[in-house]
This record gives C-alpha cells, sequence and structure tokens, in this order.
C-alpha cells in the first residue's frame, strides 16, 4: 500500500501540483470520492473545479491509483479527516 501511496503523490507532483499542497488535494479528492463513489472522470473533475482546484486536471490513470490508495485505507475511514491526517498519512516528500 505504502508503494501505491508513493506512486500517487510522484504523479500527482509531475502533474504540476507542489509537493505542500498535496495533501489538501488528496483530502478533496478522497471526500469527493466518497460523496458520490459512481463519478465519473468529467464529474470528479468537475467536483475538484468547485472546490478550487481548476488550474489540475485529473486523468483516469491517477483517478484510479488514488482509488486504490483510498481502498486500501478503508474508503469510510477517510471520510472528513482534517488535514493534519492527510499530511502525516500521504506524505509528499516520500521518493519512489
Amino acid at each position: 500500500m505504502e508503494r501505491l501511496i508513493r506512486i500517487l503523490i510522484k504523479r500527482l507532483e509531475r502533474k504540476g501540483i507542489e509537493p505542500s499542497i498535496i495533501h489538501g488535494f488528496i483530502r478533496d479528492l478522497a471526500n469527493t470520492t466518497l460523496s458520490n463513489p459512481h463519478m465519473n472522470l468529467l464529474q470528479v473533475n468537475k467536483r475538484l473545479h468547485l472546490l478550487g482546484w481548476d488550474s489540475f486536471e485529473l486523468d483516469y490513470h491517477t483517478l484510479q491509483l488514488a482509488i486504490a490508495c483510498f481502498e486500501g485505507e478503508g474508503l469510510k475511514g477517510l471520510q472528513n479527516k482534517p488535514s493534519r491526517w492527510f499530511e502525516n498519512k500521504f506524505k509528499p516528500h516520500i521518493s519512489v
């Protein structure tokens, strides 16, 4: 599981998300996914844009990787966690 998280973080960094805000993006993505697990990629991106992530476009493979990470952590257990929890769990400075 830790390897998947590292891959997700590196992928987000390569796509242009600053390491210091990756935990916030992951938190918003987790909460978006939890609000409606049946959303497609277009719907997820629209929801993320409404949350202020309009300069970032999530691709299908990154979404699937994130979902795999969330499911490994227990999707319901991620719901409405505080930002500090995501900072500790999804550390952007871990290298692959």
